[in-house]
């Protein structure tokens, strides 16, 4: 029993989301393929499902990779804010498309055709993000460049409430879904329920109003465990990017580690990102954000190394 919050803890060994079961699913990934791409195709059975089942990332497997019309399509869900999936869908594609030329020899004089790859996020975490958000991989060189010779751009949307209502209203269990999390949410936080409680009361209101109703009466009990062990995932990221953030202003990050934070920084404040903007992008806090802000002002020069080593005196 778990003293703090009165529920038997989920197994940690336990990798599924709801979103991936959800969308699983041919048909309702049809749809939400339908949704994004603004498109009308009604067989299933044209996606074909490469989605890679020891791929694991934070106690998770990635969620779905699909091909359709000799494109690549690598969907995922993400309840807090990551910069860093570009490089994480970039090692994630490298093995798609090593599995789907296995048969080819790259030292062919042929030239071997691969499927064009989209990368599409669906946030819905509690910070706020804007609608859509367009993260670059080149966002975290070192060096900015105007044309880098290798770039991965990965889409983000919001499906919090208020947010794409178009994309939202052409994918009727996308929209289920953002209903069920906020119920879970919203639950969370009244005072006298622990989370296994209110994931029950969340699940059994949303099957008594129509929401995800059929999913849920199926998986009852797995969808109980994965909402909790989800939220609970969500939770401890937050906490370990608040750990983050005290270990590194009270002692020092590792200098490699601190250059890269002023870096994306740096590359947010000549965009003209207020504080609170590149906080939430680099998940750090508006203070850390705040002196970086300040010194690149007080910098005559915008070098780097130069903005790094006044930070670092001060």
């Amino acid at each position: 029993m778990n003293k703090r919050n009165q529920f038997t803890p989920v197994n940690r060994e336990y990798k599924d989301t709801m979103f991936r079961m959800i969308f699983r699913d041919k048909k309702e990934l049809l749809s939400l393929y339908n949704a994004v791409n603004h498109s009308h195709y009604t067989d299933a059975e044209m996606l074909q499902v490469v989605t890679l089942e020891n791929a694991i990332y934070m106690n998770m497997k990635n969620d779905l990779a699909f091909l359709v019309d000799c494109h690549l399509y690598l969907y995922e869900h993400q309840s807090t804010y990551n910069p860093n999936i570009p490089l994480r869908n970039l090692f994630y594609v490298a093995k798609e498309y090593e599995k789907l030329v296995t048969n080819d020899t790259l030292y062919s004089s042929r030239l071997i055709k691969i499927p064009a790859p989209h990368f599409i996020v669906f946030y819905n975490g509690v910070r706020t993000q804007p609608e859509m958000r367009e993260i670059k991989l080149s966002d975290a060189y070192y060096s900015a460049e105007d044309a880098p010779a290798l770039e991965l751009k990965v889409t983000m949307l919001n499906i919090n409430s208020g947010n794409n209502a178009e994309l939202l209203e052409q994918c009727e269990t996308l929209r289920q879904y953002m209903l069920y999390v906020e119920r879970v949410r919203k639950y969370a936080k009244e005072p006298g329920f622990n989370l296994q409680k209110a994931v029950e009361q969340a699940v059994n209101e949303c099957i008594e109003e129509g929401i995800l109703s059929d999913f849920l009466k199926r998986n009852k009990a797995e969808a109980i465990n994965m909402s909790i062990f989800e939220y609970n995932e969500a939770e401890e990221k937050e906490k370990i990017r608040k750990a983050e953030y005290s270990v590194g202003w009270d002692d020092g990050w590792d200098d490699g580690q601190l250059f890269t934070i002023i870096n994306l920084a740096h590359k947010k404040y000549l965009k003209g990102c207020t504080i609170c903007e590149t906080a939430d992008m680099l998940e750090t806090e508006p203070e850390l954000i705040k002196k970086i802000y300040e010194t690149i002002e007080t910098t005559e020069t915008d070098d780097l190394q130069e903005i790094f080593q006044k930070f670092t005196a001060s």
